[in-house]
């Protein structure tokens, strides 16, 4: 069970207590800008036995796109057993604060965290109907669940996933915006939340709400340097990048990797003759479809320009083609429908594909290998697909690509 201060522990001792969880956690929380681990960071001092010692802690996040809460991570038995084990645990192997602060990477391969895998499945719309942890990020304040009429206006959502009667919600916040809730409780040691166990969890929790919002700005910046701004898909560099760790993936599971190297074809004229502000729109047109009717693992980018890449692991040259003459009719078919200027020719795209590692070993060879065979689709008449063969690539180095 929670591991409680000693008889004779005044006051003065238990305050300078919390302050250095606290200072601790708070210090903790600057050596890294990863979401997750913050998010363990935070439940992890809210649990431990050298912490503030409740039985459970979750975090939970507002998702402003769907105006949703959604479960992220919680801390914590599932059961009375389940606690029981895990507090021995503790106690046998003498493990510190900081022990279980760096225990991080073994906590997110656990598949056994049942608490976990439940505050994940958790998604409640952020309305005031729906309860105590919703009214918690609305009115920005904490929230006490400790009679069964405060318990009538939880949400079966949390009342039935984590069957809990009583608990406490403290907001997460960020100068003037909630990003969420943390609740905790005390299911099996029934120990009492007190009045200063709720304000040491609201100091932490604007402590924690500061270090989440830092967490997704750098999260937001880090994405928009990998990402094209015209398209929203993987920009060039990051392209390569995934490109190079699929490769060495591919090669320790001896698996096929094909990329797929793609150009629109009759940009430059449709361009020139709608103008740049049309020429946009159509790349991402374009762009949004080959996301959208691309498979949940493959890596779609920007090459640059009007080109595009599509990464697909684990697939061999038959499988692509046919994926690929799949995306070609479709660009076909959207074009078609649509009115052009008179004379310009409607959108289309042509396609080389390259498979590691019949036609190459290594990244820039396989991307090589897939311009060759693109180049062969343009010059057989365009919004055609081209498999790479070894006597495409005689002839053809230094080649400019028509539009």
């Amino acid at each position: 069970m929670a591991i409680l201060p000693p008889l004779g522990y005044s006051d003065s001792d238990r305050v300078k207590r919390e302050l250095r969880i606290l200072y601790e956690v708070s210090n903790a929380m600057r050596t890294t800008l990863k979401l997750d681990q913050i998010f363990y960071m935070i439940l992890t001092a809210l649990t431990s036995h050298e912490g503030l010692g409740f039985n459970r802690a979750m975090v939970f996040l507002v998702n402003e796109a769907e105006n949703v809460i959604e479960g992220k991570m919680g801390i914590g038995p599932h059961s009375g057993e389940e606690a029981d084990k895990i507090w021995r645990g503790i106690e046998k192997e003498h493990l510190s604060f900081d022990d279980l602060l760096n225990s991080y990477d073994i906590f997110k391969r656990d598949p056994e965290s049942r608490l976990n895998i439940l505050v994940k499945g958790i998604k409640i719309p952020l309305t005031e109907d729906m309860g105590i942890l919703a009214l918690t990020i609305l009115e920005g304040m904490p929230f006490e669940v400790t009679t069964n009429e405060a318990r009538k206006k939880v949400s079966p959502i949390i009342r039935n996933t984590l069957n809990t009667d009583y608990f406490i919600t403290v907001p997460l916040k960020a100068k003037d915006k909630t990003l969420g809730a943390i609740l905790v409780d005390n299911i099996f040691t029934k120990k009492p939340i007190t009045k200063s166990d709720i304000r040491l969890l609201t100091m932490f929790a604007n402590h924690a709400g500061l270090a989440i919002e830092n967490s997704r700005l750098y999260e937001e910046t880090e994405y928009l340097s990998k990402t094209d701004w015209l398209t929203k898909l993987w920009n060039s560099g990051e392209l390569h990048r995934t490109l190079a760790k699929e490769l060495e993936k591919s090669r320790i599971t001896d698996k096929n990797l094909t990329v797929l190297m793609i150009d629109v074809d009759n940009f430059k004229p449709y361009n020139d003759s709608v103008g740049h502000r049309q020429g946009d729109e159509a790349i991402r047109k374009i762009a949004t479809l080959l996301m959208h009717r691309s498979r949940k693992n493959d890596f779609v980018a920007r090459y640059g320009g009007e080109e595009f890449t599509i990464i697909m692991p684990d697939t061999t040259k038959k499988t692509a083609l046919a994926i690929a003459e799949r995306l070609k009719k479709e660009v076909e078919d959207k074009w078609a429908a649509g009115e052009l200027p008179p004379g310009v020719p409607p959108l289309t795209i042509s396609i080389g594909i390259s498979t590691f590692p019949v036609d190459a070993a290594d990244k820039d060879n396989l991307i090589h290998k897939a311009d060759i065979a693109l180049y062969e689709a343009k010059s057989r008449g365009k919004n055609k697909v081209c498999v790479y063969t070894p006597h495409l690539g005689k002839g053809l180095f230094g080649f400019k690509k028509k539009s």
